[in-house]
């Protein structure tokens, strides 16, 4: 495997342009924002699931309506506005409700967006997940998607305190609720097809191991990245990430 460290977060996960969708667990949010506020060009920020209110440190122009509404109104904010936070209102307390994946398309094409930021799926703040029945929603015709886990996994019992659909990891990764995850448990996660790599059609697949918190869970993180490799051949990247920090980006591991 080469290890290499790309000049910016945006080129190591290929985020430039098109519709990128963030899926999983363990910082899908916090990396949609990171990526926004590093964009340069004309940017959208909206979920095909349940988000919490954008946050007023991305500065973007926020649209929150009813469906039939956002396609004029985000196409005519984009003649003025380079960043745009979009979504539907919720009966959810503390929640803004996602549009369907083919507005979402619409939307990018209309407004002119250089990049989408589309979050994919929930997660429940935890540090793994595997999608349920009708997750992710995935736009069809986006260009990238991003599957995240968080390193702190690694060590932990499985169990419902760390990550999301417990019963679904079980039957992909091999063990049962209780049990140590190791770095090949969460390469099984990122390279199922139940996982990591459910419904993602032909779109580049990125992956991104974030919350590596020290030299202790690099290596671990590295040894996940390796094993994901040698597991699939839908993506040559693993992306190496501490979304907390002034610079998040550690290092990709890439296939020889």
């Amino acid at each position: 495997m080469i290890i290499s460290k790309p000049n910016s977060l945006l080129d190591a996960l290929e985020a430039w342009r098109g519709i990128v969708c963030l899926v999983g667990a363990g910082g899908k949010k916090t990396t949609l924002y990171r990526l926004a506020m590093l964009h340069p060009g004309r940017i959208g920020i909206t979920s095909t699931a349940h988000i919490p209110p954008f946050p007023n440190k991305v500065s973007a122009y926020q649209i929150i309506t009813d469906e039939k509404l956002l396609l004029t109104l985000v196409s005519a904010a984009a003649q003025t506005h380079r960043l745009i936070a979009y979504a539907q209102p919720s009966i959810k307390k503390g929640r803004l409700a996602g549009i369907s994946p083919s507005l979402v398309e619409m939307i990018h094409r209309q407004a002119g967006f250089d990049v989408s930021l589309v979050k994919a799926d929930g997660a429940r703040s935890r540090w793994l997940k595997a999608p349920g029945a009708q997750e992710p929603v995935i736009p069809e015709k986006a260009t990238h998607v991003i599957p995240v886990i968080s390193a702190l996994a690694i060590g932990q019992p499985l169990s419902e305190k760390i990550a999301h659909r417990v019963e679904n990891i079980e039957a992909i990764i091999g063990i049962k609720a209780g049990e140590i995850l190791k770095p090949i448990h969460l390469a099984r996660l990122l390279a199922s097809p139940q996982g990591g790599l459910k419904g993602v059609g032909r779109a580049k697949i990125v992956p991104l191991i974030n919350m590596i918190d020290g030299p202790a869970w690099e290596n671990q993180a590295i040894a996940v990245a390796e094993l994901a490799l040698s597991l699939t051949d839908r993506f040559d990247r693993v992306v190496l990430a501490c979304m907390n920090l002034p610079n998040p980006l550690i290092g990709v591991i890439r296939r020889h």
